[in-house]
């Protein structure tokens, strides 16, 4: 089993959560971030004054997967969430131990099955 974190832009997400879905992950979490990567934040303006936002809104996926369709799902989300600007985001893909569906007891592959 894996566990993919993908790191992307707000913006993209339904498209990504269409992706991973079609890809056969069967279920996933969204949680809202905020963070910086190369671009360091960026320079707006408000009221006309400048400001510099060094922290920027992201949405961190996190997504347990059999091993066999890791690969599947990372594409899909590359492919997803990729705009070919600077701040697309990042794909971490761990090794996920154990799993346990909490309700029935299920553990590891059946706990991720649909």
């Amino acid at each position: 089993m894996k566990l993919i974190i993908a790191v992307i832009k707000p913006s993209r997400l339904d498209a990504v959560l269409d992706a991973v879905t079609e890809a056969g992950a069967s279920g996933l979490t969204v949680t809202e971030v905020r963070g910086y990567g190369r671009q360091r934040g960026k320079t707006e303006v408000y009221r006309g004054a400048e400001y510099e936002v060094k922290l920027l809104p992201k949405v961190k996926l996190e997504i347990a997967v059999p091993t066999d369709i890791a690969d599947k799902v990372v594409e899909a989300i590359q492919a997803t969430a990729n705009t070919n600007k600077i701040g697309d985001g990042k794909v971490f893909v761990l090794d996920l131990e154990r799993a346990l569906r909490i309700r029935t007891g299920e553990q590891d592959a059946a706990a991720i099955a649909g």
